[in-house]
């Protein structure tokens, strides 16, 4: 096993998981893209930003691997046609329709797979509390549930760290994060809804522009719409 440290790295090629490689990259860690299709609408603009973002760092591999057993079971608006992705309700607590059923545990399992079949010492996800608060597979509960799984279903001198740096953050947290790191978010992608322009109007799109606005930065990607997403000043964190 060779002495540099390696990660594999989530990537879906939204700003959370592209903040997320930057993270893994300025930890010290040569970055391992593990990217999914799954049946979502906007499939083919995610992994073209993933790949974009790959050769922006050149990353040590890319594997992009399809999951469409997700679209089979369905009950999600990213993978059903019959539900349609909602508008966003940003004070809500009830789960969105974007939920996809126990997806991070599928990804998840197939990133643990990868990392220690290339002697990965960590896997990061992006995973952020505004996603735990809507997503169950996104609490702290299920990564330190998961980093047991990893510990007793791999080898036993395997070594992998389930690395979720930003899950107590909030989007604004990672976005002021990326600007440090200079991720180049005008590469990346998070509408659930439309392959280009961005919708504006989807749960995905509102957090992200809700972002860049408290932070004082024009979202550098394109979009149908561009409302204001209540912009005041946010605590560092969430509590």
């Amino acid at each position: 096993m060779s002495d540099e440290k390696r990660a594999v790295i989530l990537v879906s090629g939204g700003m959370d998981s592209a903040t997320a490689v930057y993270e893994a990259i300025d930890r010290g860690y040569e970055p391992y893209f593990f990217h999914t299709s799954y049946g979502q609408e906007t499939e083919n603009k995610e992994q073209e930003c993933a790949e974009a973002l790959a050769a922006e760092v050149d990353a040590a591999d890319f594997l992009h691997v399809e999951t469409h057993h997700l679209v089979a079971i369905g009950a999600s608006s990213l993978t059903d046609t019959d539900i349609d992705v909602a508008d966003a309700d940003l004070d809500s607590d009830d789960i969105p329709t974007s939920y996809v059923p126990f997806r991070n545990a599928n990804l998840l399992s197939m990133a643990t797979s990868y990392a220690e079949a290339n002697d990965c010492s960590a896997v990061f996800i992006g995973a952020h509390s505004e996603d735990f608060s809507g997503y169950p597979d996104c609490r702290p509960e299920f990564f330190d549930a998961f980093q047991q799984v990893i510990n007793v279903g791999t080898k036993p001198e395997t070594r992998i760290e389930l690395v979720a740096p930003f899950v107590e953050w909030s989007k604004t947290d990672i976005a002021e994060r990326g600007l440090e790191l200079d991720v180049p978010y005008e590469i990346t992608w998070s509408c659930y809804r439309d392959e280009e322009p961005a919708c504006g109007r989807c749960d995905a799109c509102a957090f992200r522009l809700q972002a860049f606005q408290r932070v004082g930065v024009s979202d550098p990607i394109d979009y149908a719409e561009r409302p204001e997403y209540h912009a005041e000043s946010l605590t560092d964190s969430a509590e």
